[in-house]
């Protein structure tokens, strides 16, 4: 592994792929803090030899005090991995605009925050890699994930824009766009769908929800290693790509987002929900 970088911050490390990024980071002899609301579920990662901080990136205290920690501890970190979020989904007439700006909070906003914080003690270093975990989301889209793909559309040219201010410093930022994965299945669906199930948009969330059940019991979804895979590699690397995508149907998603007209590929996601 390259020693260019010792020290790294997971947050969402409680579980699913944070977890798994922070366990792969550890093997590998990295210092890593591993930030989540949930400290109990993280037990296992301090036993293994990680720094546990407790965070809700939605907290302005909670947010400065980790970083407080990561200063005090170690002068800053030389990897941040943004992979704490969550998909909220229902229809936008229906999904109160508080819950989405909460989704803004955890997604976008919170990033934000602290990343702020940390930059000034990557900066010192004149080196560093940022990886923010986005989405295939952050490509395509599909009904009843409006405010969930725009908080990963965001996300993709917000780190657009912060790899070209950094750059002179040395920092690197990373995206990484997983697809189907299987910690996320039968579960995102039904406990963050907002809707009136006798609405107007009763039928849509019905087929949306079918289509979901028929995936979780037919086990579709890649392991959370290949995704840990991604990130290896991008820390690894001399020279990391901007972007990298894995995960069940992430290809064919992408390529056919490239290659078809909007309502083409409006017509092709629809066919998917039945």
């Amino acid at each position: 592994m390259s020693r260019r970088y010792k020290s790294v911050l997971v947050t969402g490390a409680s579980s699913g792929m944070g977890k798994d990024f922070a366990q792969r980071l550890l093997k590998d002899g990295m210092t890593v803090y591993a930030a989540a609301r949930s400290v109990d579920k993280m037990q296992d990662l301090k036993e293994a030899g990680a720094i546990v901080l407790p965070m809700d990136i939605t907290k302005e205290e909670d947010v400065v005090a980790a970083v407080e920690a990561i200063r005090a501890g170690h002068g800053g970190i030389d990897v941040l991995i943004n992979n704490a979020g969550y998909g909220q989904y229902g229809p936008v007439e229906e999904t109160p605009i508080e819950t989405a700006r909460y989704q803004f909070e955890v997604n976008i906003f919170g990033l934000a925050r602290l990343t702020q914080l940390l930059l000034p003690l990557m900066r010192t270093n004149d080196r560093g890699l940022i990886i923010n975990i986005s989405s295939v989301g952050g490509k395509i889209y599909t009904p009843l994930g409006a405010w969930y793909h725009a908080t990963k559309h965001a996300l993709e040219g917000w780190s657009d824009a912060l790899r070209l201010e950094l750059k002179p410093h040395g920092i690197d930022v990373v995206v990484i766009e997983p697809g189907a994965i299987k910690t996320e299945f039968g579960t995102a669906l039904s406990d963050n769908m907002k809707g009136n199930p006798e609405g107007p948009y009763r039928d849509l969330i019905q087929r949306l929800s079918s289509a979901n059940k028929r995936a979780y019991e037919q086990d579709i979804g890649s392991p959370t290693s290949v995704i840990t895979d991604l990130v290896m590699r991008a820390i690894r690397a001399e020279k990391p790509k901007t972007r990298y995508a894995a995960g069940a149907f992430s290809g064919s998603s992408l390529f056919l987002r490239w290659l078809l007209p909007d309502r083409w590929f409006d017509a092709a996601v629809m066919s998917q929900i039945k």
